[in-house]
């Protein structure tokens, strides 16, 4: 509905009707299948002294070759648990807190996975030399360790998969926490 005058939208008052609608109470149980389902993750981004991204290939995923250090959360878990545990499962380092966010990433479901994914990417900070050689690498999940300058990982990767890197990247730059809502399941 339009007002004549302006063309703007008019907006409806709520009525007696409407707020008794809102009063009415329905069990948790049968509120939570009706609230979007999720499925959420951790990770975290390392660098190396000169600030060249690292990431890890995986074994189980051509779609996403190339990803950071981290997962999926367990039930019970918080996100930084999630990646500390991550992080020690693949790596064999042991995170040190407090954690620091750098960005949140969320992606729509698609033909690819059937629920939202929520995610939090936390600051590894900058490893040297001898850290990464370090790295005891998973074979159940990954192959290699690289690092590279960040415009090197672009032409390995998925559009998206890079765009979420360089938002990560940047917001480690600027101290500005990334928000990256453009991770879609979309058609694979």
């Amino acid at each position: 509905m339009e007002l004549a005058a302006t063309g703007q939208q008019a907006v409806r008052t709520a009525t007696p009707a409407d707020a008794e609608r809102s009063r009415t109470w329905m069990p948790p149980e049968q509120y939570a299948e009706m609230v979007l389902k999720a499925t959420a993750w951790a990770c975290v981004y390392f660098t190396d002294e000169e600030d060249r991204p690292l990431q890890m290939h995986s074994v189980y995923s051509p779609e996403h070759p190339w990803q950071l250090v981290g997962g999926t959360m367990d039930p019970g878990e918080r996100p930084w648990q999630t990646a500390v545990r991550e992080c020690r499962e693949e790596t064999g380092m042991t995170l040190a807190g407090p954690p620091r966010l750098l960005a949140t990433v969320y992606g729509l479901p698609g033909a690819g996975w059937p629920y939202s994914t929520f995610g939090c990417v936390f600051d590894g900070g900058r490893l040297g030399a001898a850290q990464v050689r370090d790295i005891a690498v998973s074979p159940e999940e990954h192959d290699e360790v690289r690092i590279l300058p960040l415009a090197e990982w672009e032409a390995l990767m998925p559009p998206r998969d890079f765009m979420r890197l360089r938002a990560v990247a940047e917001a480690r730059r600027t101290g500005t926490a990334g928000y990256v809502d453009t991770w879609d399941w979309g058609n694979e």
